[in-house]
């Protein structure tokens, strides 16, 4: 038996940052991961960082790679109609996002848990979590067919959409609420230079698509697609060709095309499971709630999720006070459901959603064309997208 203060389920980015912020404030934590360590750094996921995260980033002492290889990007674009509207976001707002790949982060979470000698049981199968509405919760576990359990004050559920933590709560206890929408995103990694220095977010009949990056010589590029599209209904040319004929004629023209290094289909959500705090187990990151990728806010909302709990735990342990552990669902929930706005707002704005109506696509239309001319709305949007305040 393993005692700590706080176990961690889930070696994602949020439950390694929420590890090393507590490590740093001397607060002991174990981390379970049911998968290997190389799993979860093979996990293609978003790469665009708000300020606050980066900030956070750096109070964990894991920023500095991030500060040198990272893109920093003042503004995006928004295309319809064949034209391009740029956002300046810097300009706007006085603040910035950064191009950092989440395989990135998570290696650089990783490498500081090892050199600060933190406890993570990576392979850890059958995990259970015991007894959590009482002041000794524990987690039992299995690793190479040994039984092992940890006793713990609190556990921290990061451990995803579908992971244990959650699963954990009865249904009695939670409230979802849920929006699937009617189309997917296929996502491609390339070994080519991005089509532009800032993202390009597309508006078109023949459906959405975003041209992004990874660093000034890989490219992540998605285009809308139908759900039930499969990975070998699109071989490489056929995806460049749509993403050409989706793009301007100056972006189009600059696109370089290679071959694809990975290739996935991701269906969009947009969840929320509410109260985020049940007993002693609090949830935090995609184990609470799920946004469309179109706003950027999966794991930067995971990171206010963090932020907030670790705040609870130092002021614990600190002061025995339990008002932020009270108060976290709240907290977090407020955060949450602007960020669920905005995406879904972002998602309603540039997707060809093939149910619409004729009023309904003069009314997208319409709001393209307010952005495109109105400052405020611009500002609006810039607001959402480099990060609300936590």
């Amino acid at each position: 038996m393993m005692r700590t203060q706080v176990a961690i389920i889930g070696a994602g980015p949020s439950g390694l940052l929420l590890g090393q912020l507590l490590h740093n404030h001397g607060i002991d934590n174990v981390i379970l991961e049911r998968r290997t360590g190389e799993h979860v750094l093979s996990r293609i996921r978003a790469g665009l960082i708000e300020a606050g995260t980066v900030d956070l980033l750096d109070r964990a002492g894991v920023g500095a790679r991030l500060h040198r290889e990272g893109l920093v990007h003042e503004g995006l674009e928004i295309q319809f109609d064949g034209k391009r509207q740029r956002i300046d976001l810097h300009k706007l707002t006085g603040k910035v996002i950064t191009v950092y790949g989440q395989t990135e982060i998570t290696h650089d979470l990783m490498e500081a848990r090892n050199a600060a000698g933190a406890p993570t049981i990576y392979e850890a199968e059958d995990v259970s979590l015991q007894d959590i509405t009482t002041d000794q919760p524990h987690v039992r576990y299995r690793k190479d067919d040994v039984e092992g359990e940890i006793v713990c004050d609190f556990i921290a559920g990061c451990d995803g959409f579908h992971g244990v933590s959650r699963q954990t709560i009865p249904e009695t206890a939670l409230q979802h609420y849920e929006r699937v929408y009617p189309f997917g995103w296929l996502g491609v990694l390339s070994e080519t230079p991005p089509v532009s220095p800032e993202l390009i977010y597309v508006s078109h009949q023949r459906g959405f698509a975003l041209c992004s990056m990874r660093s000034h010589t890989r490219s992540r590029l998605y285009i809308q697609c139908r759900l039930d599209d499969h990975i070998e209904d699109w071989p490489d040319e056929r995806f460049w060709g749509e993403l050409k004929s989706r793009l301007d004629p100056d972006s189009a023209a600059a696109i370089v095309t290679g071959p694809s290094i990975e290739k996935s289909i991701a269906p969009l959500r947009s969840f929320v499971a509410e109260p985020m705090r049940f007993g002693q187990l609090f949830l935090a990151g995609d184990a609470a709630h799920i946004v469309p990728p179109t706003g950027a806010k999966g794991l930067n909302l995971a990171a206010s999720d963090v932020y907030y709990l670790w705040q609870a735990f130092v002021e614990f342990y600190d002061t025995r006070s339990i008002a932020g552990l009270d108060g976290y669902s709240e907290r977090a929930l407020a955060r949450v459901w602007q960020a669920e706005r905005f995406s879904w707002w972002m998602t309603r704005l540039l997707h060809h959603f093939p149910e619409d109506s004729g009023f309904d696509r003069h009314i997208q239309r319409a709001e393209l064309e307010f952005l495109a001319r109105s400052q405020s709305a611009q500002a609006a949007l810039a607001e959402n997208y480099v990060g609300l305040p936590y």
